[in-house]
């Protein structure tokens, strides 16, 4: 699997590394952009910040955003991203270990596209990060972004 990029905004080192070895693991080979805090990740989408001479200005094809981030947290950041023209159409996923049923709801009531709770085993990470994987990078058709 390979074409576009997808950015992963988290601020946990161990679950960064678990992401890209879980990505490894599923031959999932697109291009993977971290941001460390909600800033950063909006920063990158908005080609702002560090991100202003960002030559491609393409949003990533999918976002997978942590909750509880540094300096803006995960719901303002798809707050963000829902109302901006630039980024409105792109696919979220939070994934996060949030067990809060409040941010289930709140990430539905502000467009996520789906809320998954990260599991602690790492074989069972790798196995959500395969479907992850299958469906938003292989099966779903992304609508071109206006």
């Amino acid at each position: 699997m390979s074409t576009g990029t997808i950015l992963l905004v988290e601020d946990n080192p161990s679950d960064i590394g678990l992401t890209e070895r879980a990505f490894k693991k599923s031959h999932i080979s697109n291009n993977l952009v971290i941001a460390q805090d909600g800033q950063e990740g909006l920063d990158y989408l908005f080609c702002q910040g560090n991100y202003a001479s960002r030559e491609d200005a393409t949003p990533p094809m999918l976002v997978l955003l942590d909750l509880k981030l540094p300096k803006v947290d995960g719901l303002e950041v798809l707050r963000q991203i829902r109302k901006d023209p630039r980024t409105h159409r792109v696919p979220v996923v939070i994934l996060t270990s949030s067990r809060e049923e409040q941010d289930v709801a709140t990430g539905y009531d502000l467009g996520v596209n789906s809320y998954i709770r990260k599991p602690v085993d790492f074989q069972q990470f790798a196995e959500v990060i395969k479907q992850l994987g299958m469906y938003w990078l292989v099966i779903n058709e992304n609508p071109h972004q206006s």
